[in-house]
């Protein structure tokens, strides 16, 4: 048995973790920046306050803490002319320094205990990078190259660290989505209503991952296949990206 804690809890893919841990018996915190059906804390991922608390909640509840899973996330994106920097303030504050604020408070919990795994919620955006999506792949790439470094410097300790970078699947993260370019997000959405997986596929991908200790999560097909044409044909890889961005500014000019 895990006592694992879930940011984003609330609905999507946090939801869908914190059932599944729970199916197999493990104690999940589950936390949301609002108060909502079956949420334990409040938690509030660019707030540090509120990381003092979920960190005062799991001493008094556990006294420690086996896996934190650091799921909370927007949506975002827009074209380079178009992003706002305004846009990527706000998408790097929550999806970059909430999950770093998250991993700064509880890796001394860690380091003390000596053992934990810290797993981050990126997405296929962080190793694959269609046009259009240039802050959003931006912040999800340094989630993935947060988590490797923060495998590489906490082994010593006994702390693993894996990123889980899924591609389009179910789920209510559009309802987040922001962004001036208007015609990305219509997109996207698209792409996420017409997906076949759902929040509970890549669910249960995550804790297979896990349990096999795997660094890098890539918990469903397309991502898959995607990721594999980048890293085995690279010149393949880029007709189909720069295809898909050309079809994009058609579409939007």
């Amino acid at each position: 048995m895990s006592r694992v804690l879930v940011t984003g809890a609330a609905s999507g893919l946090g939801a869908a973790l914190v059932t599944a841990f729970r199916a197999r018996g493990d104690e999940v915190l589950a936390t949301d920046r609002v108060a909502a059906e079956g949420i334990d804390l409040v938690l509030d991922i660019t707030s540090d306050d509120d990381w003092a608390g979920a960190l005062e909640a799991v001493r008094e509840r556990w006294g420690g803490l086996d896996v934190l899973v650091n799921n909370a996330g927007v949506a975002g994106g827009g074209r380079v002319d178009r992003c706002t920097l305004e846009e990527w303030q706000w998408i790097t504050d929550i999806n970059l320094f909430g999950l770093v604020r998250g991993t700064r408070t509880f890796v001394p919990l860690l380091k003390e205990q000596g053992s934990g795994h810290l797993v981050n919620v990126a997405s296929l955006a962080g190793l694959v990078h269609p046009g259009g999506m240039g802050s959003y792949n931006a912040v999800k790439a340094a989630v993935v190259a947060f988590t490797e470094t923060c495998g590489h410097e906490l082994a010593s300790y006994g702390i693993r660290a894996s990123v889980v970078c899924p591609s389009y699947f179910r789920t209510n993260l559009m309802d987040s989505m922001q962004g001036s370019d208007e015609l990305v997000g219509q997109v996207v959405g698209g792409l996420v209503e017409r997906s076949r997986i759902t929040a509970d596929d890549i669910a249960a991908a995550v804790l297979a991952g896990i349990d096999a200790g795997d660094d890098v999560i890539v918990p469903d097909e397309p991502a898959r296949q995607a990721y594999f044409l980048k890293w085995a044909d690279r010149p393949a890889y880029d007709v189909v990206m720069r295809d898909q961005a050309a079809k994009l500014q058609a579409a939007g000019s």
